[in-house]
């Protein structure tokens, strides 16, 4: 008797198990198609709703944690990789999701990531920059060609900042191969340049920009949320 019921305990602990990760399941494709069908996406995003059990959450319509990967972002000609939306304090009431509406659902914080690749932000820059590499929280470029009339070759470092226009990119220290050395003030006029990205998907201006092997990963965080509020994605 003992044995049937420890045997009837896991049959019934493992049916919970099993609803709560289909229930979790269905909960992801609903948000994906409703965030994929609001925002015109050509494919639906990954949606991940973290912590355990999910009925629980469900029912009381309060998430911890949901991450939505978009992929590909693109904001006035530049796209942006590896777009992820995470979003905490999530309010998902149980009828609405069950209902396939996502316009009430929203989060106390919501934080925008996505990288700007390296080979983006080398097409807008000067033509007398011909590479670029990540030091510490800035970039060191490589120059050639000639500032006000003087040939410039060697090497140069600029500061990244988010601004209304984007983001900016501005030597602030130049070291020549050689010849006459170019006042920093001259090197200022002519290679500073900007990349148009200045919003992501909360709505958010870009807060924190840090350099890495694959291009400048940015970020931005919002609160109070709505599913709705995040920006079109093409």
């Amino acid at each position: 008797m003992r044995k049937a019921l420890v045997v009837l305990l896991v049959l019934v602990v493992g049916g919970l198990i099993a609803a709560d990760r289909i229930g979790v399941r269905v909960a992801q494709g609903e948000i994906a198609r409703q965030v994929a069908a609001q925002e015109g996406l050509a494919r639906q995003p990954d949606v991940s709703i973290h912590g355990f059990p999910f009925l629980t959450q469900a029912v009381g319509g309060e998430y911890d944690h949901i991450e939505v990967l978009i992929g590909d972002y693109t904001e006035q000609d530049v796209t942006l990789s590896g777009v992820r939306v995470d979003m905490r304090g999530v309010r998902a009431p149980l009828s609405e999701i069950a209902n396939g509406n996502t316009a009430n659902v929203t989060a106390r914080t919501a934080t925008a990531s996505a990288v700007v690749p390296y080979s983006v932000i080398e097409e807008r820059a000067p033509k007398e920059v011909e590479g670029l590499a990540p030091k510490g929280d800035d970039l060191e470029v490589d120059l050639a060609g000639a500032v006000m009339g003087v040939r410039l070759s060697g090497k140069a470092v600029v500061s990244l900042e988010a601004t209304d226009q984007g983001i900016a990119v501005t030597p602030v220290s130049v070291a020549p191969d050689g010849g006459p050395q170019i006042p920093l003030a001259l090197v200022k006029r002519q290679l500073t340049w900007s990349v148009p990205v200045t919003d992501l998907p909360v709505g958010s201006r870009i807060s924190r920009i840090e350099p890495t092997a694959d291009g400048l990963r940015v970020s931005a965080t919002a609160r109070n949320v709505q599913l709705s509020d995040l920006e079109n994605v093409r």
